[in-house]
């Protein structure tokens, strides 16, 4: 019987992270790479280079690539050049490119609806479906989704990220019952109040912040950190019989 500790360790795998260059993308990659995954890190801005570079001073296997994942153009050619540089090969994906916008539902411009649902949702599925396909070809592997509390809450003056949040929570399940018997675990992990960039507005609002704590029982924003241990396991050989799940990470948010 293999160690359990040997369960949780990535060494050999291929790994993807789109929006990895994000506040809580950042995080899982220093996660999976510190496991042994050579991982491609997809994300918009230009400080995926650093990132990247960053992590390769200190022994990590990982190289950046730059595109837009609003536009299904660049998903496609962003994908085909990590699989290349993956050596024709994923076994874990992990979406977590996201965007946030708030108006009120009554003034939310049409522009900005489509863009948070382009890059929040559209983009998810677009990356499950080319790594599906892959992972199908080489017998399986595991795919984790980002989605929020509000997959589970609709949230204040945030319909289109609420809307994409539901929508990847749904996918996931979709994707699992659709994939699992062909290898591939689908879950999603559900961040709570976290310190990003998101959250910037909400963070400032000394009034919001109140009102977030008094739901949280553990007093405090999450940050990436709280995310690296779930996103390991549940890239590892350790959660190969789970799937169609989302996983709070919220500090007891949900529990109250």
């Amino acid at each position: 019987m293999q160690n359990i500790l040997e369960q949780f360790k990535l060494t050999g795998k291929k790994a993807i992270v789109v929006g990895g260059a994000g506040d809580l993308g950042i995080a899982m990659v220093e996660a999976i790479s510190e496991a042994g995954a050579q991982t491609v890190v997809i994300d918009f801005d230009d400080r995926v280079f650093d990132l990247c570079k960053d992590l390769k001073n200190k022994g990590l296997n990982v190289s950046p690539l730059k595109a837009d994942v609003s536009k299904i153009e660049q998903i496609k050619e962003s994908y085909k050049a990590a699989l290349e540089i993956l050596g024709g090969t994923i076994d874990i994906l992990i979406n977590s490119a996201g965007i946030q916008r708030r108006y009120p539902s009554e003034d939310f411009p049409e522009e900005e609806w489509s863009k948070v649902i382009a890059i929040n949702l559209d983009a998810t599925f677009y990356y499950c479906k080319y790594a599906g396909n892959t992972m199908i070809e080489n017998g399986g592997g595991k795919i984790i989704n980002i989605a929020s509390l509000m997959s589970f809450l609709g949230g204040i003056t945030i319909p289109a990220y609420a809307a994409s949040k539901g929508g990847v929570g749904q996918l996931t399940k979709a994707l699992s019952n659709d994939w699992a018997a062909k290898g591939i675990c689908v879950n999603g992990i559900a961040p709570g109040y976290m310190d990003t960039q998101l959250n910037t507005a909400l963070i400032n609002d000394k009034k919001r912040t109140e009102e977030v704590f008094m739901r949280v029982p553990m007093k405090r924003w999450g940050n990436g950190d709280d995310l690296k241990g779930l996103t390991v396991f549940l890239a590892s050989p350790a959660s190969d019989y789970i799937t169609g799940t989302i996983i709070p990470v919220d500090g007891g948010y949900l529990g109250r």
